[in-house]
């Protein structure tokens, strides 16, 4: 006590400071804080989380519910009420603040009007999350000293851990004291902090033990014999200690008052069990059966729980209810607290839940589970979403699989919401596991099926489009389509697999699953499929090269696009706006054909639409495609202005994928205009992490500008491994819209290498052209035309040796 009380002291004086309690169950960690608060000083906050042994998949639960509390938000608010309390006190607070508002909006289920976070690269948005809670905290404790209780970290989710880190980096000049507890085994990242004091709790000296284990007994001469034996015991756990007094008065070996005890029976006729569990079952045996009872049923329902819960799951008259509360208060099993609008009670201590609970025998445990679970659907009706995980919890337990995938389900999706995809994976594939316990049937199948297509987005999230798991889950999705037959599924199904595909240059499966896509959006009326469809083919004919077909897909798509009907889609397909994304693609097609006016055109308008909606996501992806547009006309210093906006705006919002290819495009723009070392730097790094996320599409495009940057820094040898390497990617995956400059790039880099090299090169730039007529890229034929022009010019070849060629 005295030394929290230090810390406390440093706080206050503008040094923050994090105290850590560990020690083993029962000796004392909850207690110390316990005594603290009631000792500590007026003029200080304090906000206290507590985390529980099954919140390990309920992301941010303890900050979730210290954040309610903070707000005053009550159990039976609506999302209104919820918005307008949080908006008060965190506006209230510091209107700078209005920044975090998202991030705690998302957190409480509160749907954000203004800026939509699904977009948002997950890790960045759940780094966001966490500096908004930090900003909320230092700020508070800017108007007073606050202390921050956090106990339990041994049961914490790593979404909480993460938030406290990060919290934990920040407190050395702030007016916080963060407390905090744990068992042994539990790993932090504060040890090597100097404002961090670790309190290890150990089992009590002799002296400390005999001091405690008077005040529980008192000092009667009778007693003598006893003391010793209790010492040797418990080993100096308080707990223990005090479960063993309890338990020797309860039997009637002691008498009289807490205190004042008189031993009534010889120490050698009664046993003390060797463990605090073997006494905390013998004493809850002695129990009535009443008592009993309802221990075990409180033991199922949790650690803490209001009173209104106990009522209905508890078949009793409240008269009765009460009176078997009081009496297991009594006997110090629970304790109650008092609470806004009602009681609460919690166990004394997470060791006498445990071991009520593992008293319940298991049928009995599976019908208390239910009986729980359908209790609190009942009483939180207006608010069950703030208990999805408790539910699936329950049902879980409770053998009634249809409720526990139902609330797995949901729960996961709340997780996928709070940028929790790792917690949100955890539950769809135990939803998953679960199901394959039921018998085979079409509604397992339609069941199997909803929780893959879940499942699909995040794992893309925390492992890319191109992870073999993510294409090994819309494989088994697109089976069990074919097994529940017409389905609505199959779209979304069908289309992350063209995604995965496609992004793993796989570009002949990608587009006979886009015709595919097609094909079923035709067969029906839904004019946003036809959208999302068209794209689809344009996207997957542009890399393969077959242009002119590309085009009129990209073209149908927008006549049929509505903005305030179809936007909503950039949330079910790849998070950009289909309008937007036919609009991008039409531009490259659009100048590869030999139409850069048009393409400038469309690339204005596209950006156009992507201002108007807003999304940022779109923004990002119309102005990458505005930067390529740029480099493709030769214009180095427009497209490196708006590589930096793209650069800007992928960092402020957590876009790594636009990050990188925009720091590609910034890196050759850097080359062209004569720092070519620093670009080459760029380039490289980026294409390592493009690669990393397991992208390989763009990569002939990429290699090429690699090759460029390698020429501008006279590399030639670099230059020219770069192209074979684009070329025989190019081979062995038929990504073929950027191979006619590839060739092109080949010649000019021989020709660099060595005027002996001109048959080669020559050789080149007429391949360059027969490939740009094939695809009916105008603009590579053109280009190719004018290399081979000046490599002739040079050679000094009669205009009738010109007109003998094959160039156009």
């Amino acid at each position: 006590m005295d030394q929290i009380q230090q810390a406390l002291a440093q706080p206050k004086a503008g040094h923050g400071q994090i105290v850590g309690v560990m020690g083993e169950p029962g000796l004392g960690k909850s207690r110390l804080f316990h005594e603290f608060k009631l000792t500590s000083p007026s003029g200080c906050l304090v906000l206290e989380a507590f985390a529980v042994s099954h919140g390990k998949s309920s992301p941010y639960l303890p900050l979730i519910e210290l954040l309610k509390n903070y707000c005053q938000i009550e159990p039976q608010d609506d999302a209104r009420s919820r918005r307008e309390r949080l908006i008060g006190k965190v506006l209230g607070l510091d209107r700078s603040l209005e920044e975090t508002l998202p991030y705690l909006f998302s957190l409480l289920g509160i749907e954000d009007e203004q800026l939509s976070l699904q977009q948002m690269d997950a890790q960045i948005r759940r780094q966001r999350t966490f500096e908004a809670l930090k900003k909320l905290f230092l700020r508070e404790s800017l108007n007073q000293p606050l202390i921050l209780i956090c106990e339990d970290l041994h049961w914490l989710d790593t979404e909480t851990e993460g938030a406290l880190n990060t919290l934990s980096e920040n407190i050395a000049s702030a007016q916080l004291l963060l407390l905090t507890n744990y068992r042994p085994e539990y790993r932090h990242e504060w040890g090597g902090k100097t404002y961090y004091t670790q309190l290890r709790l150990t089992p009590l000296g002799k002296e400390e033990a005999e001091e405690l284990l008077s005040f529980l007994l008192g000092n009667d001469a009778s007693l003598a014999p006893l003391k010793p034996l209790i010492l040797e015991k418990t080993e100096g756990t308080p707990f223990f200690m005090e479960e063993v007094v309890q338990t020797l008065a309860e039997d009637g070996a002691l008498s009289g008052e807490p205190g004042h005890y008189r031993l009534e029976t010889a120490p050698t006729e009664f046993h003390i069990s060797p463990t605090v569990q073997g006494v905390l079952a013998a004493r809850i045996d002695r129990l009535t059966a009443a008592e009993k009872e309802l221990l075990q049923q409180l033991s199922v329902i949790g650690r803490q729980f209001p009173v209104s819960l106990v009522h209905a799951v508890v078949p009793q008259t409240e008269d009765e209810l009460h009176q078997i509360l009081a009496s297991l208060q009594a006997k110090e099993f629970l304790y109650e607290q008092p609470a806004f609008p009602e009681s609460e009670y919690l166990f004394k201590h997470a060791l006498t839940q445990d071991v009520a609970y593992g008293t319940v025998l298991q049928e009995q445990r599976k019908t208390l589970h239910e009986r729980t679970g359908q209790a609190m659907e009942g009483l939180y009706r207006t608010s069950v979403v703030d208990h999805y995980s408790e539910l699936a919890h329950h049902y879980s337990r409770s053998g009634n699989t249809e409720k526990a995938v139902e609330y797995l389900e949901l729960a996961g999706h709340q997780a996928v919401q709070r940028a929790a995809n790792d917690e949100a994976i955890r539950h769809f594939t135990t939803a998953l596991e679960l199901l394959q316990t039921q018998p085979d049937s079409p509604a397992r199948w339609q069941h199997e099926l909803a929780l893959h297509v879940a499942l699909g987005p995040s794992l893309t999230a925390t492992q890319s489009y191109a992870a073999p798991e993510v294409g090994s889950i819309y494989l088994r999705a697109r089976e069990l389509c074919e097994q529940v037959g017409d389905t609505p599924e199959l779209f979304p199904v069908l289309w992350g697999l063209w995604a995965f595909y496609l992004v793993r240059a796989e570009h002949k499966e990608a587009h006979e699953l886009a015709e595919q896509l097609l094909h079923l959006a035709q067969t029906g009326s839904d004019s946003a499929l036809l959208v999302e469809a068209h794209y689809a083919v344009g996207l997957s004919l542009a890399h393969l090269g077959e242009l002119a077909p590309a085009r009129p897909h990209l073209e149908h798509g927008s006549p049929l696009y509505d903005a305030q009907q179809h936007h909503s889609l950039a949330f079910s397909y790849g998070s950009f706006d289909p309008g937007v994304a036919c609009l991008t693609y039409r531009t490259e097609v659009l100048w590869l054909l030999g139409y850069p006016d048009q393409a400038l055109k469309t690339s204005h308008e596209a950006q156009r639409l992507a201002h108007d909606l807003s999304p940022p996501f779109s923004l990002a992806f119309a102005l990458t495609f505005a930067v390529r547009l740029h480099q493709l006309r030769r214009e180095a210093q427009a497209a490196q202005g708006r590589t930096e906006e793209v650069i800007a705006l992928s960092t402020e919002r957590g876009f790594p994928f636009f990050l990188g290819e925009g720091t590609i495009f910034r890196g050759w723009a850097l080359a062209e205009q004569g720092h070519p070392a620093e670009g080459l730097k760029q380039i490289h790094e980026n294409l390592a992490a493009w690669r990393a996320i397991g992208a390989e599409f763009l990569r002939p495009h990429f290699l090429a500008l690699l090759a460029e940057a390698y020429g501008q820094d006279r590399q030639v040898e670099e230059g020219l491994g770069a192209v074979v390497e684009g070329l025989a990617f190019v081979e062995s995956t038929e990504e073929r819209y950027y191979e006619a400059e590839l060739y092109r790039l080949k010649g000019e880099l021989l020709l660099k290498q060595s005027h002996s090299n001109a048959a080669e090169t020559e050789a080149c730039f007429l391949q360059a052209i027969a490939i740009a007529q094939r695809q009916a890229a105008k603009s590579w034929e053109l280009r190719a035309a004018t290399s081979l022009a000046r490599l002739w010019q040079q050679q000094g070849k009669r205009e009738e040796e010109r007109a003998e060629s094959q160039c156009p």
